[in-house]
């Protein structure tokens, strides 16, 4: 009877099962409670958005082959100063990568041949810095025949070529801890040209070059 009236010890694999389990939750706590301060700091010291213009661009070389029964051909040579401005009084910001590329309407005219200048850098608050992008595509590259029809057309008109420039930034916030976030940056472009030869037409480049100074869109990820 008085083996009735003692608890029940717990068995070796009880017990272990309830310090694993005591772990997991204290883990779960522990990534919880993590997560909420990076979120409070976050909220508390929140940066303003990146701003970006395009300080100026310079097209060359630009011709364009078109054909309604196969792919066209775009061949051109730009350079691109992209200024991104830090406005933030409190959190600096590490660019970890910058990628980019060029569009004419949805066509990809390819990606910046020669990477970003510099290729990925360190910015202090409300401070400025300058990215160059370079496209090299003198050989040419191969859009679809609607686009290179449309472009063509454009070319012809000897007013502005109006092109969109994507760049995709990963960058670091940096303030007590570091905050990585995904960002896309797009320029509109529209470039006054003019025949680098004997007048417009297929298979003469044409050119020209504008400082903007326009604004461009940056959109986050939502949280």
């Amino acid at each position: 009877m008085s083996g009735d009236n003692e608890a029940r010890q717990p068995t070796c694999c009880e017990t272990l099962c309830s310090l694993l389990l005591f772990q997991v939750v204290g883990g779960l706590v522990m990534l919880f409670l993590g997560g909420f301060i990076m979120f409070v700091c976050w909220a508390f010291y929140k940066p303003h958005q990146i701003r970006a213009t395009v300080a100026s661009a310079t097209l060359s070389n630009l011709t364009v082959v078109s054909s309604a029964s196969s792919a066209g051909e775009v061949s051109y040579n730009l350079a691109v100063n992209l200024s991104l401005f830090n406005p933030s009084s409190d959190v600096d910001i590490y660019y970890d990568t910058i990628n980019a590329e060029l569009r004419f309407r949805d066509a990809v005219l390819g990606p910046a041949a020669n990477g970003t200048s510099p290729p990925e850098f360190y910015q202090r608050t409300e401070t400025s810095h300058d990215v160059r992008l370079e496209f090299d595509y003198g050989r040419g590259v191969a859009v679809a025949s609607d686009a290179a029809g449309e472009l063509q057309t454009e070319v012809k008109s000897g007013g502005a070529v109006s092109l969109d420039l994507h760049v995709h930034l990963r960058v670091s916030y940096t303030y007590r801890t570091t905050i990585r976030q995904k960002t896309r940056v797009r320029c509109s472009l529209s470039i006054p040209v003019k025949a680098e030869g004997r007048g417009p037409g297929v298979g003469v480049g044409v050119g020209g070059a504008v400082a903007s100074g326009d604004q461009c869109r940056v959109k986050y990820p939502r949280w």
